[in-house]
């Protein structure tokens, strides 16, 4: 044929890369050595030829392009695209007058070495320069017509897809893997002629992190092969937890393309950095992954790590294998699949004899079945075993259907529904190619194969996306050891778009049923608020709230208002119980007794003054003041039962009121007393004639008048601010919320109380001092001496009063002991009063009355006199004292009385 069938190369020259410009160049210098020696390959004859990539072979050591041959991964696929073929060819409904051919290669499991096999694809589409040319007789040779390829079925690795795929864009030849999962590929932009019958792993990825958040971890680590299939798939998964949240990421590590020895435990000693991270992620090949488990069995740390692998782990045995126990309970994930029976059918007939096309058949013939076939000249050992060719597959050989096998044939067969679409439209009822289909264009046949729509070999739909992704559809398993019948893979769900998980069904290390944790930090408990750590959002320190404080949120502690402290789990708040001084406190018990027995008594005194109202005793006691006087000690009782009742608006006036005015009255009279005495016996030094206002009128004016200051400051008081009851609840603010307690109080401030008793401690030091004064007036001629005494001892508990009341302004039992001091202490100024001024009169009057009788009365002259004398014997006995002797004092005259006892 002449060299015009070939297409130029100038279309796919715009968008290439420099590096496979330059593998294309080096593969043009040595064109001639590559047609002269064609790699090893699978040529099937058709009208249209397709392209196929397997991973034959795996990779060989240093220097040596291919190893031994690897029987599922790819003999298995690379047979499912002949079957494929076999059966589309035989479907009159499909490609009807079309026969499909195929040139299949051997990746070898290297990138490099699928490239160079891969420029066979190519070849044909090369212009080639041979102008300078002739044959014998002068005229221009005419050359064989290379094998055109369509399109690609392939590659395995992503990694090789990736390569591969660089160069078939530049000459527009559409492929279609049936393996490769890297989210790379999805680049429109890049990989713009690739297409894909699995899902990319951003979708494995996606469903990872469903499984993972729906176990209820969120702290992991990630392991990956070194290449595009292990690196990409963990920075997808990290990606997208990173968006979606509730995941982080405790350790990412590689694992080399050519581990050095120990690397492995060098591996699994990273991980036990972080123990909390169990849960692992492994996007890795089944090598690593069985050297990772291997690994992990030697650091004893079976049932430790919590594995989540992605479909390279599959459902497949052989990374598993030896490895049972530390890969139990580990889940994985695989793209939704079904067993082909009919191509059990097919491969399980597969023989040597019937099978010729596959130049690799022998080598997977003697793998297998473990033999040898004789070759001519070749010698075999003693020991091995001579293939008979006899042998049949699966009933001497174990077999089971490679995972993949459902994809390879999806693949060949969107391309052949590709074809059939695009031959209806440019080659409607043309038996072959018509000229619109030769050559096949390979931008438009893309076309066609981004649009298929179909069921493929498993009922599944076979589709595509703008970027050539097929739709997301996962299996979960889970390898189940124990508490198991059959020991293996058990499917626990499915991913279509949304996780499905039979929690259930799962089981862990030992069968255990719970779901194990693999979270950085445990859940805080009630009360306690978490304390992130910075760069990590899933790890946290638990802090718990304390003081008045309560959890507002997961991150938040809150204080209390101040009416209310937090629960006992410190996840709300509650009011604060409020108190008040109860009337069986022990501590009201005394206040209580002392008023009842101050009143009873202050009662009995009056009730007998009353009846002997004009006796001589209460005369000469001054009826008046003394009945204003026991009005004040009874008024002084009462405020007790006020100080301990319930406080409210009426009790909290009456406390105001009463508090100060009782205590006024009391010492209002008694100052006037004093007074009075005082008054009379210093103007009876001077002269014979009274001091004013001595009378009885006099002396209740002058005192209700000492009174009135203090009911008017109150009265004021009560109009400026009206009374109210409170709740303190910084009183009994303890330190433990449990203890704290409101208090219910009368809006009196320590402060007001003190203003409030401030008059009438003035009027008590004001009559204390004018008992003092007049301490020197006859014994027999005045009241001075009880009163002096009544006021001295009531000086002393009110000193007493004031560091017990001021020193426990601090104390949380404040309210009951400053309570029970206030009015102990009133209760007993009352009784000092009450016991000294009127007792041993109630006594004479009761007990003595034939003492109770009228002495002779004196006038103001005669006591002035008396008083004259008194001062000048007290005179003269001084002076000699102060002289030469001892002196006796003239004895008091038998007949001497009270001066004016009776006015």
């Amino acid at each position: 044929m002449a060299l015009g069938w070939h297409q130029p190369l100038a279309r796919g020259l715009t968008p290439m890369s420099p590096q496979p410009l330059l593998l294309l160049l080096l593969w043009g210098w040595g064109a001639g050595a590559q047609q002269a020696t064609q790699p090893f390959s699978i040529k099937i004859e058709g009208d249209v030829t397709l392209g196929g990539l397997f991973p034959v072979h795996a990779r060989g050591p240093a220097g040596v392009p291919c190893g031994e041959v690897k029987k599922e991964k790819g003999i298995h696929r690379m047979e499912a695209m002949l079957y494929a073929l076999d059966q589309i060819n035989g479907d009159p409904q499909l490609l009807p007058n079309l026969t499909l051919g195929a040139r299949i290669l051997d990746t070898c499991s290297r990138d490099t070495y699928a490239l160079e096999q891969s420029l066979t694809f190519v070849q044909a589409l090369i212009q080639k320069d041979t102008s300078d040319v002739r044959c014998a007789d002068g005229q221009p040779p005419v050359l064989a017509r290379p094998e055109r390829v369509v399109a690609v079925v392939g590659a395995s690795a992503s990694s090789v897809s990736i390569m591969v795929a660089n160069v078939l864009r530049l000459f527009a030849i559409p492929q279609i893997s049936y393996a490769s999962t890297a989210p790379e590929l999805s680049d429109n932009n890049r990989y713009d002629y690739f297409s894909r019958v699995v899902p990319p792993d951003s979708y494995q990825a996606q469903a990872m992190v469903d499984v993972v958040k729906a176990l209820g971890w969120n702290y992991v680590s990630t392991l990956a092969s070194e290449g595009n299939y292990g690196e990409s798939g963990v920075e997808a998964f990290v990606q997208i937890s990173r968006e979606a949240g509730g995941v982080c990421i405790a350790q990412s590590i590689k694992i080399p393309r050519e581990p050095k020895a120990g690397e492995f435990d060098k591996l699994v000693k990273r991980l036990m950095e972080t123990p909390n991270a169990r849960g692992i992620i492994i996007f890795a090949n089944e090598d690593d992954i069985k050297r990772v488990l291997e690994a992990a069995r030697r650091a004893n740390l079976t049932g430790h790590f919590l594995w989540v692998g992605s479909d390279s782990w599959g459902s497949k045995i052989s990374p598993i294998l030896k490895q049972e126990e530390v890969a139990e309970g580990a889940v994985t994930i695989l793209p939704k699949r079904a067993s082909i029976d009919g191509f059990d059918q097919y491969f399980t007939s597969r023989s040597l004899e019937n099978n010729r096309r596959n130049i690799w058949f022998a080598e997977f013939w003697e793998d297998d079945f473990k033999c040898k076939l004789t070759r001519p000249g070749a010698q075999l050992e003693e020991a091995t075993r001579k293939c008979t060719g006899e042998e049949r597959i699966g009933r001497d050989s174990t077999y089971e259907q490679e995972g993949k096998v459902q994809f390879v044939i999806d693949a060949v067969y969107a391309m052949a529904h590709a074809l059939h679409d695009m031959h209806l439209d440019l080659c409607p009822g043309a038996p072959g190619l018509c000229d619109h289909m030769d050559p096949v264009d390979g931008r438009t046949l893309l076309h066609y194969i981004r649009g298929v729509n179909f069921n493929g070999s498993a009922g599944t739909p076979v589709m595509f996306n703008e970027n050539g992704d097929a739709p997301g559809r996962y299996d979960i398993f889970q390898y189940q050891l124990t508490n198991t019948t059959v020991p293996g893979y058990k499917a626990i769900g499915q991913w279509t778009e949304y996780l499905r998980l039979n929690i259930e069904e799962m089981q862990w290390s030992g069968g255990q049923q719970e779901i194990p944790s693999s979270v950085c930090s445990l859940p805080c408990g009630p009360g306690e608020r978490k304390k992130m750590v910075k760069g990590v959002p899933c790890c946290w320190h638990c802090e718990l709230c304390d003081g008045y404080q309560y959890q507002l949120d997961e991150f938040t502690c809150e204080t209390c208002p101040f009416d209310m402290r937090p629960s006992p789990n410190r996840t709300a708040c509650r009011p604060t119980p409020i108190v008040k001084l109860e009337w069986s406190s022990p501590w009201a018990v005394l206040p209580i007794c002392l008023a009842i027995c101050g009143i009873l008594g202050t009662t009995f005194v009056l009730v007998t003054f009353v009846r002997h109202n004009e006796t001589p005793i209460v005369r000469a006691s001054g009826r008046e003041l003394s009945y204003v006087l026991l009005t004040g000690i009874f008024l002084i009782y009462t405020i007790t039962f006020l100080m301990i009742a319930e406080p409210g608006m009426v009790v909290c006036a009456a406390r105001r009121l009463l508090l100060g005015l009782g205590m006024a009255i009391s010492y209002s009279a008694l100052l006037t007393k004093t007074n009075r005495i005082y008054r009379i016996f210093e103007q009876g030094k001077r002269s014979v004639t009274p001091p004013r206002f001595i009378s009885p009128t006099s002396q209740l004016a002058i005192t209700f008048s000492l009174s009135a200051v203090q009911l008017v400051g109150t009265l004021a008081w009560l109009g400026v601010r009206p009374p109210h009851s409170v709740v303190d609840y910084e009183e009994q603010r303890a330190p433990n919320p449990e203890a704290a307690r409101g208090v219910l109080k009368c809006d009196m401030s320590d402060l007001s109380l003190v203003c409030c008793l401030a008059y009438s401690l003035l009027l008590m030091v004001t009559c204390t001092v004018y008992a003092i004064k007049a301490r020197g007036v006859p014994e027999t001629f005045n009241e001075a001496k009880p009163i002096g005494f009544t006021m001295y001892t009531t000086c002393i508990v009110w000193l007493a009063f004031v560091p017990i009341f001021f020193g426990t302004a601090q104390s949380a039992e404040k309210i009951y002991i400053q309570t029970t001091t206030l009015t102990v202490s009133m209760s007993l100024s009352a009784s000092v009063s009450l016991g000294m001024l009127y007792v041993p009169k109630v006594y004479v009057i009761v007990f003595h009355p034939e003492q109770n009788v009228a002495k002779r009365k004196r006038s103001f002259k005669a006591a002035a006199a008396a008083v004259s004398a008194s001062t000048r014997l007290s005179q003269k006995g001084n002076e000699r004292q102060n002289g030469a002797g001892t002196a006796q004092v003239e004895p008091r005259s038998p007949g001497s009385q009270q001066p004016c006892s009776n006015q």
